[in-house]
């Protein structure tokens, strides 16, 4: 490896430094990296998504008390005495007028009167660190409170997380596949050159040049090549991703799409892992061509 950063003006002369096949190795290079940073990106929130909503909805209950306007508030604080002394429920409270209206703001609109519509009555239960018997607490609300409906997320958190975490999934096996893009654009790249340069090979091999020496003009050449395209495709994406909207609590997911904190050194390791690939494709790619030039 650290003959790639010796240069050798003779052999670097068995390889053309420019035309078709060199173009080729640093657009392809820098395009696949720039769609790698996204990739990672897009891994990284999914995972940042996966953990927040496991964490949150987790340790969070809602429960739900339909009953005639009336009845409401002596069930409300049946209710909220029932969770109070309920080992396992960190907190409880009930939703205001206007919590409840923002809830439902998506669907009817700003404007809506509570007075006039049947709308239950939600608290919100916070779960403790130890947790508590949903079954049981499920139980004592039919009991006492009629109408009361336990909801702990169960049903609907699981499959967003899982979804989440595919999503996470989906990212880093394109990282992987832009990869092998780079790997298979490379070996196609050298076999190209290499095919070109068979009369020049022929003749290097008549004055004494070894085949490993013909070889490793072309691996320097070609690893470079990626190297120097996916280092700028990389920060083109950096750039990019920085400049993406911030993540906010009223934004959707994709305005937190994007490295936080240490995060940002991941990309980095992009242009590096391109250079091994076409390190390693353009080996292979040599080898066996030198032995068909035979």
């Amino acid at each position: 490896m650290t003959s790639l950063l010796r240069s050798d003006a003779q052999a670097d002369q068995v390889v053309p430094p420019s035309g078709f096949t060199a173009q080729l190795t640093i657009f392809t290079a820098a395009a696949m990296a720039f769609l790698a940073v996204f990739a990672l990106a897009l891994s990284m929130a999914s995972g940042r998504l996966a953990t927040t909503w496991g964490d949150e909805l987790a340790r969070s209950s809602t429960l739900r008390i339909t009953a005639p306007q009336a009845e409401l508030p002596a069930l409300t604080a049946t209710a909220m005495r029932i969770l109070e002394s309920t080992a396992g429920v960190a907190s409880a409270r009930p939703l205001d007028a206007a919590e409840q209206q923002a809830l439902l703001a998506p669907w009817f609109g700003t404007g809506l009167d509570l007075s006039n519509l049947p709308v239950p009555q939600l608290i919100e239960v916070i779960e403790a660190d130890s947790g508590f018997d949903s079954a049981g607490l499920r139980l004592r609300l039919e009991a006492e409170v009629p109408g009361a409906v336990l909801d702990d997320h169960r049903q609907w958190r699981a499959p967003l997380v899982a979804a989440a975490n595919r999503l996470r999934t989906v990212g880093w096996v394109s990282a992987v596949l832009l990869g092998l893009s780079v790997a298979a654009m490379v070996t196609l790249a050298a076999n190209a050159s290499l095919a070109a340069n068979a009369r020049v090979i022929a003749v290097l091999r008549l004055v004494g040049a070894t085949d490993r020496y013909i070889a490793q003009a072309f691996i320097r050449r070609f690893t470079l090549r990626a190297l120097g395209g996916a280092a700028g495709g990389t920060v083109l994406g950096m750039f990019v991703v920085r400049m993406l909207p911030a993540a906010t609590d009223r934004a959707g997911f994709l305005t937190g799409l994007g490295f936080q904190g240490g995060e940002w050194l991941l990309p980095l390791t992009v242009p590096l892992l391109a250079a091994a690939a076409a390190f390693v494709a353009t080996r292979l790619a040599a080898q066996r061509k030198l032995r068909e030039l035979a």
